[in-house]
Formats: structure tokens, C-alpha cells, sequence
């Protein structure tokens, strides 16, 4: 029996695990981050935001910047299926028009200006057309917009620990819940101890960093992946648009209990915060603080 973090791993039952490489836009591997956690009998609406077998597609947005990312991907799967099916007719067209038995003679053309002239116009349009939405997502996700609070996500070898730092400096750690202690309508390997509660409709300040080994923080409903490193402080940003339990998972390999690494949010009003808030302030209240010296300068 292997011990990390309060969570206990059978040697029989075998690891799961998720192969990322950290790139921020390679938000695709979110999609496999959940295969092997499958609704369970009465979940809710609440509990929507969970991948779901033989998903196919994006899980519902709750942040302008994944309804841009889908937008952006609904754009770019246009074009690809665009270029994929006017590159199949010309190989079919190709095929039949030029072969031995409808062609005996073979054309000696050397070049034609025209359609040199189009085969480099054409894809310089296409990239531009691709180029100046994708450098507006990417600054509109890198920016940090007037926060109104911030929440600092520290990375463990294999949990995670949440300070709320603008509000009595909140401080738990975060666990997964082994299978056989799940209760009705909590998915496996996504369902946490202490779960993170933030408001709906705020600017959210996430500061991210890590105690040991590069993880990476990802929620794909916020259309959230970020590289916490150790000795440094990522920064982004998150507002979330509608209320309910979205789940996510560490999506950087970091050892042999990667698997167990999932994320809790609970997005709520903003009075449920407050109220949430003073509860927490109480129940955490003997919660040892982590020391400053993890947070390195924020840039």
C-alpha cells in the first residue's frame, strides 16, 4: 500500500494516468482527463460540467474565455474540413482526369503563374484569417482584468492547497475521495475533500505555483490550463458565468499518483460566498498557513 497525501493506492487495483506537455493550447487532453469518470446515478445539472463517455465536443463554457475558445475552434473546423475535402476532390479529380488509360500523353506544362499565384495567395488568407483571431484570444486570456479578489493554487506531490488570501487568508488542502468513501452523485476520481467556492460574474486573480515538481492546474469549463512551477508564480485569470460544480485535473505528468489530482470548483452567488466565507474562516480556522516563501514574485 503506497501513502501520499491522504490518499491510499492499492497496488492490485493499478494507476491511471494522463500524458500532458504543458502547452497551454493543447487544451484537446482535457477531454481524456475524465474517461474513466463516468456519471454516477443522480447527479445533477450542477454536476454537469464533467466529461461523459464518448464525449465528442467541449463541455458546456462557464467563462468568456472558453465561449472564445470554442468559438475559435468552431472557426478553425470549418476551415480544416474546408481544405481536407478541396484536397480529396483534386486527388480524386487527379486520379480519374490524368491517369494512364485517360491520359496516354502526359502534359509537359513546366508551371502555370496563375495558379502558382493562387496556391501561395490563397494559404497566406487563410493563415491571416486564422492568425488575427487566434493573437486576440491569446492576449484577452493573458490579461488580468481590474480582480476583485485573488485565489493562490499550490500544487503537491498529489494534491492541492488553496489560499484566499483577501479574505482572512483562507487556507485548506484539497484531496481526492477514494472510491469506496464517494456517497451518491459524486464522480469518481473528480470528487474532492474541500472543494474551491468562488462568486459568480467576478474577475478572479488565480496566482499558481507548485512545492515540488511542475503540475498544471486545468478546469476545462473555465477554459483554464496553467503550468504551476516551482520557485515561480504563474498568473491568469478566470470569471465564471454561471453557478454549479465544475471539475478539472491536474494535466501535467508529476509521478506515479498523477491520476489522483482532480479539481473542485463550486461557482455561487455572491452572497452564498459571503456566507461561505465566514464558515470557512471557522472551519479552517486550525489550519496550519503555508509559508510565504512558496509564492514567489508575481510577474
Amino acid at each position: 500500500m503506497l501513502k501520499r497525501a491522504g490518499l491510499v493506492v492499492r497496488e492490485k487495483q493499478g494507476l491511471f494516468f494522463q500524458i500532458s506537455d504543458g502547452v497551454m493550447f493543447k487544451r484537446f487532453a482535457w477531454l481524456s482527463a475524465g474517461a474513466a469518470a463516468l456519471p454516477l446515478a443522480g447527479a445533477g445539472s450542477a454536476l454537469a460540467a464533467q466529461p461523459r463517455p464518448w464525449q465528442m465536443s467541449f463541455q458546456p463554457a462557464a467563462s468568456p474565455v472558453m465561449e472564445q475558445i470554442q468559438s475559435f475552434h468552431n472557426l478553425l473546423f470549418w476551415i480544416i474540413v474546408s481544405i481536407t475535402l478541396f484536397v480529396l476532390a483534386l486527388l480524386c479529380y487527379c486520379a480519374i482526369k490524368f491517369n494512364e488509360k485517360s491520359n496516354p500523353t502526359p502534359s509537359k506544362t513546366a508551371h502555370n503563374t496563375t495558379l502558382e499565384v493562387l496556391w501561395t495567395a490563397i494559404p497566406i488568407l487563410i493563415l491571416v484569417v486564422i492568425a488575427v483571431p487566434s493573437f486576440r484570444l491569446l492576449y484577452f486570456m493573458d490579461r488580468t482584468d481590474k480582480p476583485e479578489m485573488t485565489l493562490k493554487v499550490i500544487s503537491h506531490q498529489w494534491y492541492w492547497s488553496y489560499q484566499y488570501p483577501d479574505h482572512g487568508n483562507i487556507n485548506f488542502t484539497s484531496n481526492m475521495i477514494q472510491a469506496e468513501d464517494l456517497k451518491a452523485g459524486q464522480p469518481r476520481l473528480l470528487a474532492v475533500d474541500n472543494e474551491v467556492v468562488l462568486p459568480v460574474d467576478t474577475n478572479v486573480r488565480l496566482l499558481v505555483t507548485s512545492e515540488d515538481v511542475i503540475h498544471n492546474f486545468a478546469v476545462p469549463a473555465f477554459g483554464l490550463k496553467i503550468d504551476t512551477v516551482p520557485g515561480r508564480t504563474n498568473e491568469t485569470w478566470v470569471k465564471i458565468t454561471k453557478e454549479g460544480t465544475y471539475y478539472g485535473q491536474c494535466s501535467e505528468l508529476c509521478g506515479i499518483n498523477h491520476g489522483f489530482m482532480p479539481i473542485q470548483v463550486r461557482a455561487v452567488s455572491k452572497q452564498a460566498f459571503a456566507q461561505w466565507t465566514e464558515e470557512a474562516k471557522k472551519k479552517f480556522a486550525a489550519s496550519p498557513a503555508l509559508q510565504p516563501a512558496q509564492f514567489a514574485a508575481a510577474r
